[in-house]
Order: structure tokens, then sequence, then C-alpha cells
């Protein structure tokens, strides 16, 4: 089946940027180019008029968490909550909705202390009156730390005796619980809450996936597969249910038996799910207080540096078996330190197994990388993918932590561009939204919510800002010879929106609209 489009700005991302038809066939792009030449190639093609709107590569969603995404779809969400009295109102009103019987697990997520009145967790008693007779879980907005109520801490038998977890914490009020976790001791009672049945997640994902082509995405990553996520990928191929590209990134200690369970999926897609490499987390949030610092945040308490969460040893472990099974590294870091420890320890492991360079390796986040560090990040081939959003969503609470001319270089895209740092852009869903829209709007303005322009000097244009989420993403993953263009021979992988952005003014930007998005020559969302 052949279509052609023309009628519209058809944007290649390619060096000739500007196309007026293109002609697909099946699932790939079989020419760009004149009209009238088009034409002659496409006899019993379907003619699509573009009606003046705007075809672009479809977005490549370079850092996410796809499986999350779906089981936040069972979650209370709590993004605009600003108060107690809203958080408890919001969560009466999804029991009331759900009819939960009690006892019944209540997951709340996108809470965030930095919204609520002096940017202060709940308190444990706080905690209890939200939701009498529910174990409840408020995962923050970051994904690194989260609050339960009493309940659920007497169900996951968390007390005063409680083991110390390397790289985490149990928050304690007067030698005893108060319900705040953060990084490896809140993923280690959170993977103890029960999960959702296999039927409530075949839905979930199918949810998730429209979520994602809803934002003009084909390809989606689960950047953080442990072995508790096999029995689903199982489903989601047994059932068929991926549509859009799936790159999944196993924690090291799962990865031989993923390449075991799944021998197809390495190296290219198979039904629409490839396995990447492996994925390492350094640090925690910078809006947490996480994040690992070469200088300490502001206020309290003082000589706050957050923390590492690996050991040397421990990166070095997971670079070699990147090297030795020929798979992509994905390295969490946020804080500068984090990115200093990744530095160090890949510039050693590139000179014992020079493959990694080969195979690409990605840190990701990069919020407070230094300046001054981007000259190795260069020199090792390392490509950072920003979370540039965080510009908007805390860029006034990095003010608050760093102080504003700190603050005003976290995801330095424009300094990275400067000194050859390949970059992509990417939203960490369901940490907020995979909205691309959104993301090149942050990219291009570089503005708090209280509105202020938060390092100037970093913004980029918006057709940087376009190949960060089409030409570079592609390259990320390996598969420009298949993605981020539109050229002859590649997927018919596309987005259409209702104007073109790169004739669009920057504040403007927001208001883009994705019309349609279009996997492998078939629409997959129609707005």
């Amino acid at each position: 089946m052949r279509k052609l489009y023309f009628g519209g700005t058809i944007i290649t991302m390619d060096q000739q940027l500007y196309q007026p038809a293109l002609l697909t066939e099946n699932e790939r792009i079989l020419a760009v180019g004149e009209l009238a030449k088009l034409r002659s190639l496409s006899s019993g093609a379907e003619s699509i008029d573009l009606e003046g709107r705007a075809l672009l590569p479809g977005f490549i969603d370079s850092h996410s968490h796809f499986s999350q995404v779906a089981a936040a779809t069972f979650q209370v969400r709590l993004d605009d909550e600003a108060t107690l009295a809203e958080i408890r109102e919001h969560i009466q009103a999804f029991l009331w909705e759900r009819k939960l019987p009690e006892g019944s697990w209540i997951i709340a997520r996108d809470y965030d202390h930095n919204r609520l009145p002096g940017s202060r967790h709940l308190t444990l008693a706080e905690l209890d009156s939200l939701a009498p007779g529910y174990p409840l879980l408020l995962q923050h907005q970051s994904g690194h730390m989260g609050l339960f109520n009493t309940q659920a801490l007497n169900l996951l038998n968390v007390t005063a005796e409680a083991p110390l977890i390397e790289g985490g914490t149990i928050g304690m009020t007067d030698g005893n619980p108060n319900g705040y976790m953060e990084e490896n001791a809140f993923y280690f009672y959170l993977q103890q809450v029960p999960s959702s049945n296999a039927k409530d997640m075949v839905d979930a994902y199918k949810r998730a996936q429209q979520e994602y082509a809803s934002h003009g995405i084909t390809t989606v990553q689960d950047g953080m597969f442990v072995e508790q996520m096999i029995p689903l990928y199982q489903m989601l191929l047994s059932k068929k249910l991926l549509k859009l590209d799936l790159a999944a990134y196993p924690d090291p200690s799962c990865l031989p038996k993923t390449r075991s369970l799944f021998s197809d999926h390495w190296g290219g897609y198979h039904r629409h799910l490839r396995f990447g490499g492996l994925k390492l987390f350094l640090d925690g949030s910078p809006q947490g207080r996480t994040a690992w610092m070469r200088t300490p945040y502001l206020g309290e308490p003082e000589n706050d540096y957050g923390y590492g969460v690996l050991s040397d040893e421990q990166v070095m472990e997971g670079l070699q078996a990147a090297a030795q099974n020929r798979c992509q590294v994905l390295a969490h870091c946020n804080g500068d330190a984090a990115a200093a420890q990744y530095l160090r320890c890949m510039r050693i492991a590139q000179e014992k197994w020079p493959v990694l360079r080969e195979l690409r390796p990605v840190l990701i986040h990069g919020q407070l990388l230094g300046l001054d560090q981007l000259k190795e990040v260069a020199r090792l081939a390392i490509i950072v993918s920003f979370f540039v959003a965080h510009t908007y969503h805390w860029g006034d609470a990095h003010i608050r932590h760093f102080g504003l001319e700190r603050a005003s270089q976290i995801s330095p895209a424009k300094s990275a561009l400067n000194e050859g740092v390949l970059f992509t852009f990417h939203q960490d869903a369901p940490v907020i939204q995979p909205d691309m829209i959104e993301t090149l709007w942050c990219a291009v303005n570089r503005q708090t919510r209280s509105g202020v322009t938060l390092g100037e000097e970093q913004c980029v244009s918006t057709l940087e800002a376009l190949r960060a989420v089409t030409v570079n993403a592609a390259y990320q993953y390996g598969e420009e010879s298949d993605k981020g263009t539109l050229t002859a021979g590649k997927r018919a992988d596309f987005v259409i929106l209702n104007h073109n952005p790169l004739d669009t003014p920057p504040q403007e930007l927001r208001s883009l609209r994705v019309l349609e998005t279009i996997k492998n020559g078939e629409t997959v969302y129609c707005q």
C-alpha cells in the first residue's frame, strides 16, 4: 500500500530541510521530493492532503519508564495539589470513584513537597489522616522517594529495628519510622507493595501506548527493567500488545536472565521490542536534595551534598558487563559529583574495553552537569540526555537549592552544543507526561513556573530542540539508518502537527498540537 503526502509543510530534519511531497510504501518511506515526480511513482497510492499542516519524523523518547507509565494509570494523581486538604480531597474522591474495600493499597503519584507550604514533607500523622483504613503510599514526582502511612509501614514490617539499606534512607522521628524513605530504601519497600493483576496491566499498557502516541512519540523506552517485570513483558509479547517500538534497559543484576529469556530481542526489534543495554543509577534527584553534588545545597541541613548510590567498583562492574555483552550503558547522573564518578570510571573503562566508546554510552538527566565537565564528556563520546523540562517544573526549587547562578546552568544544552556533545531531550515519564511539545518549549524558552528565565544563554533554537528528539535520539539508539529523518528507505514513523514549529514564535510553541501519529505507515493516534 502506497501513500502520497503533500499540501503541507514536510520537515525532513535531513540536509534538505523541507520537501514538497513524501511517498510511502507499507512500513517505509519510498521517496521524497517534487510532487510531480512522486505522482509518477504513486500509481494506486492513497493521496493525503496535509492541508497546511506540518509532517515531521516521529518523536523518539530517549528516556522514560514505560511500565511505570502503565502502572500509573491505577494511581491517584497529585500533580496539581498544593495543600494537605487538596491531597486529602483528591484521595477521597479516588476512593469513592473506585469503590475500593478497606485494606486495599492506595498509591498516589506526583506528590511533591516543593509545592506544599514551607516546602516540607507531610508528617506521619498527616499521612494517616488522608485515607484511614487503607495502606497508603505517596510517590514523589521525582521517583526517588516516597511516604508510607502507618498501616503501610506495618504491612511492610518497617520498624525501628529495620535494617539499614546502603544508598538509601528511612526517615526516623524519636527513634521510630516517620513514613519517609528515599533512594534504595524506598525502592526496596516499593517492590514489596502488591502489584496489579495481569488483566488490569493489559489495559494499562494499552493506555500507556496511547499516552505516548498522543504526544507524537513512535519509539519509547523502559529505562529500568527489573526481574519482576519479566512476566509482564512475556504477556506483552504473547498478546502482541506493542504497536510502538519499545527499547528496554535492564538492571545489571538481571542482565544474564534477560539475555537468556529474550534472546530474540537483543540487537534488533522483534514484535516491536528490543533490549538496548543496561541501566546504572548513580544518584538521586536535585528537587529532593538527593542528587550527588560537588558543592553543598543551600539551606538546612548544612554541608548537604546529597549522596551517591554506587561505589566506583560497582560502576566498573556495570561497565565491564556492558563491554562483555557489547551493549549500551545508560547512567542516571543528576548531580555533578555523580557525573564526575561516571566520567572517572568511563575513562578507565574505555582504556580497558575500547568497545564501550563504540556502544554510545549515555549520561541520563545531567541536570547539574558542570560546564567544566563537558570537554571530558565530548572526549569520551558520551551522549547526554537532558531532562530539560526541569527548567519549568522545578526551576524555582533549583533556585532555592543552588542559588540563581548555579540553577541557571541546569541542563546546559547550548554549552553542550558548543563543545560538540551530542544531546537528546526526555521527560522521564511518569515523572512528567511524555509531552514533547512542552519539552520543545522548555528547551527554547527555559522559563520556570514563576516566570523566571533560567539561564537564557542555555536556550537552544527550535531546530536544535527538534533535532534532539528526532535525529539525535535515533543516533542515541543506534537507529539512525531507520529513524530520525524523513529519508527514502527509513521507517514511515511520522507526527503531524497543526502548525510548522519552525515558523512558530518561541513563546507560542506550547500551543502546538499533535493531530496524528503514524507508526510504520499506520495511524496509531488521531485527534
